[in-house]
């Protein structure tokens, strides 16, 4: 047993400390980013925000309404084959470019892999995505999607530390999802006591996967646009968004009447209502590890997606980084106790 002393930070413990800018407007911060990755090398142009691939999130319809603004969706993996001919015929070539491919590590899963990837040229993103990225098993995994599909983008996951990171880059990995248990409905640190506060996750896999020309995806813990800004300052090459975009109209959660008001049901992929849903129930030897909760529906994600962008835009210009690219770069944190004033509730 031993303990490390350095201090880990989640985004509640720092703020940006503002620097001249010579930005006039919000308008003027590019947040378009242009990836070419590493074993496929491929380029992809758009707004790395991505929408989780759980099943009350990463629908198609969010995939087709974010598509628009050049966002991501990593499709939830429970869509049948036939679900994904469907998207493909109804789509266009920018939606199709902007989504991922969601999988397990199963044998099924690989087949059912290779037959939605068949139904168009156009599909680019592979998401390889497992609670707990330190198993052995992802990495042959990785190896193995890696040769089928030499000219895709493989992302895989999750993981918090440099050295794994490093470990599935080398598998074969283009991208590399960084986040164990900072999720509204993940309960995993509370079940197992395993976790990483995700602002030093983020930063410490980063310095590792750019050290060897990957890239990572901030997955879980954004609670606000601000929250966004630090991930992608940190050095998050993408920013993965679960509860931020639940609760909408393309969300694809069940929807509930109580006392009048509508919700709508969000839960973790590891819950007991995911499980329940598409595996039978919580298997004998494992615990869940995710919330089920109700949130106000929140209609149609336009506002949301668009608030959230204003947000990073604003944060560029209070530190003068003209494009997204430049936030890091441009990126002092300064640690606090205290993050806003809740004398009237929280926003």
């Amino acid at each position: 047993m031993r303990i490390e002393q350095d201090l880990k930070l989640g985004f509640k413990d720092v703020l940006f400390r503002p620097k001249r800018s010579t930005l006039k407007s919000r308008s003027q911060v590019e947040l378009t980013r242009d990836f070419t990755f590493k074993h496929s090398g491929r380029q992809w142009s758009g707004v790395p925000i991505i929408a989780a691939n759980m099943d009350s999130v990463g629908s198609f319809a969010m995939a087709q309404a974010l598509a628009r603004h050049n966002v991501i969706t990593a499709v939830h993996k429970h869509y049948t084959v036939d679900d994904w001919a469907n998207f493909v015929t109804t789509s266009d070539a920018n939606t199709l470019r902007n989504v991922m491919v969601s999988t397990g590590t199963s044998e099924a899963d690989f087949k059912k892999t290779q037959d939605i990837m068949a139904l168009s040229d156009e599909l680019l993103f592979i998401c390889i995505d497992i609670a707990n990225g330190y198993s052995e098993h992802l990495v042959e995994y990785v190896q193995k999607v890696r040769s089928a599909f030499p000219n895709k983008v493989i992302s895989a996951g999750n993981v918090v530390t440099g050295d794994m990171v490093e470990e599935l880059i080398l598998a074969g990995a283009d991208i590399v999802k960084v986040g164990i248990g900072p999720g509204s409905v993940c309960t995993t640190r509370v079940k197992t006591g395993v976790g990483y506060p995700q602002l030093s996750a983020i930063i410490e896999c980063a310095d590792a996967a750019h050290g060897m020309g990957g890239r990572i995806i901030g997955d879980g813990g954004c609670t606000c646009a601000g929250d966004v800004a630090k991930a992608f300052g940190g050095g998050a090459d993408f920013v993965m968004l679960g509860g931020m975009l639940a609760g909408h109209e393309e969300s694809g959660g069940e929807l509930i009447e109580k006392n009048g008001e509508t919700f709508m049901q969000f839960y973790g992929m590891s819950s007991q209502s995911a499980m329940d849903k598409h595996s039978g129930g919580v298997a004998k030897y494992r615990a869940a590890e995710g919330k089920t909760v109700l949130l106000p529906y929140r209609g149609p994600v336009e506002n949301t997606i668009q608030d959230i962008m204003g947000g990073v835009r604003s944060t560029c210009t209070y530190v003068g980084a003209a494009k997204l690219k430049e936030l890091t770069k441009r990126t002092t944190f300064i640690r606090v106790q205290e993050q806003e004033n809740n004398v009237y509730g929280r926003e």
